[in-house]
């Protein structure tokens, strides 16, 4: 029995998420058919991190134990053939047999994407949010995350009375034309978090909501009086990084 890590690619469109759950369809629940139909007895693989309803993933990691006799290739191969079209393994590797890829993550990377236009682009609405009134520079916003904080006020922990502190390495803005990239790497992220951060900030940027009272926020924990999240279409887990693969 060998342990292997994954790296995962999924449009979450259809998905109401990458961890398995009672009723509806998810990431994880089409990966573990697609092993066992290639003889893996698990009951469970392990996931880096949940993404929410209609979320998507360039870097998603996971991991699970199997008996193969073949090579790398051939398991990559048989993988990507019982899954379905929206979701494909990337790359795959063998790792330590205690690997744990949500407990050994170092750092987490999530982009959003945006764009103003006054009218509908629904092949562009699939992966991006359209947002309208256009919004001024957003690039002196990401300045406000970056730093060890309590988040409290912009999401909630994956677990009641968990820790709500966050470490943020990276957060910027890019824009492209009409489009704007949002790109926050940090440690680990709350519930919704990145989607709440995005969502102020476009009202920032639209003039309906002062950055100070975001700023006071973070600083003091109170509750900012604004309610709302970026839709889930513009989000990607672009990459989870570790210390060592192998």
């Amino acid at each position: 029995m060998a342990r292997y890590q994954i790296i995962l690619t999924y449009d979450g469109t259809d998905f109401v998420g990458s961890q398995r759950q009672g009723m509806g369809r998810t990431v994880q629940g089409e990966l573990e058919r697609a092993l066992g139909r290639i003889g893996w007895p698990g009951k469970s693989v392990l996931l880096a991190g949940r993404t929410d309803t209609g979320t998507h993933a360039s870097g998603q990691v996971a991991a699970f134990d199997l008996d193969w006799d073949h090579g790398l290739e051939d398991l990559h191969k048989a993988l990507n053939a019982n899954l379905p079209p929206d979701l494909a393994v990337r790359s795959l590797t063998r790792t330590a047999d205690d690997f744990h890829p949500r407990f050994d993550a170092r750092w987490r990377c999530y982009r959003y994407r945006l764009f103003c236009a006054e009218g509908r682009e629904p092949l562009r609405e699939r992966y991006a949010w359209r947002v309208w009134p256009p919004v001024a520079d957003l690039t002196p916003l990401a300045d406000l995350w970056s730093g060890r904080h309590d988040f409290a006020a912009f999401g909630s922990p994956p677990r009641a009375g968990g820790s709500s502190v966050r470490t943020v390495q990276v957060a910027s803005w890019q824009r492209q034309d009409d489009e704007w990239i949002f790109t926050i790497r940090a440690d680990a992220f709350l519930y919704r978090m990145v989607r709440r951060l995005v969502f102020l900030q476009v009202a920032v940027g639209q003039g309906r909501f002062p950055a100070e009272m975001i700023a006071r926020s973070l600083a003091d924990r109170t509750p900012v009086p604004l309610t709302g999240l970026a839709p889930a279409c513009g989000l990607t887990l672009v990459e989870v990084e570790y210390d060592n693969l192998g």
